[in-house]
């Protein structure tokens, strides 16, 4: 907000000149997953003893080329440095990992629960099937049934009685 004279409120606080730095954190922690990464690879072992192993055998052998005589303090320093930013960056790949199994967990969570629902779902329609069923009756119920129904009838049904022999008709000799 300003005011009339185009100078800000002394209570909204000033962005900083200077310029800033900008950095994608996603960048960043991906940046850091591959340093944490290779530290814990054999690469980096092997790497890092023959660096040791050709520091120490130049300062010890090499006289001409000493930079660093016997205590290595120089290398003693390297290594701290190493660390002192090893650190950080292997705590920053960790919590980026953590971060992804918190969010892979609640999905997980989330899927777990709703499997339940379903499988709670389904267990209730399939209980109501079976009393449906229950009550509905089998094929050969009902071709009993049937059949009993067929011997009532036949056993109601009067028998016919047989016709009397009819005398076939005489024929006059008339003409028809």
């Amino acid at each position: 907000m300003t005011d009339r004279s185009g100078s800000q409120w002394l209570s909204t606080p000033r962005t900083s000149r200077l310029p800033g730095l900008r950095m994608d954190p996603d960048a960043l922690g991906r940046f850091t997953e591959g340093v944490a990464r290779f530290f814990g690879t054999g690469r980096y072992l092997a790497i890092q003893t023959l660096l040791v192993v050709g520091w120490i055998l130049l300062n010890v052998y090499a006289v001409r080329f000493r930079w660093d005589p016997y205590p290595f303090i120089l290398l003693n320093l390297a290594f701290s440095t190493q660390a002192a930013y090893a650190a950080p960056l292997i705590l920053l790949a960790q919590n980026r990992q953590e971060n992804r199994d918190r969010v892979s967990l609640d999905e997980d969570r989330r899927r777990a629960a709703q499997t339940k629902a379903d499988t709670e779902y389904l267990a209730r329609e399939l209980a109501s099937l079976r009393l449906a069923l229950g009550e509905v009756p089998t094929r050969d119920y009902l071709h009993h049934e049937l059949e009993r129904v067929r011997e009532l009838l036949e056993a109601l049904r009067p028998e016919p009685e047989l016709p009397a022999e009819v005398p076939a008709p005489r024929h006059s000799g008339r003409p028809i």
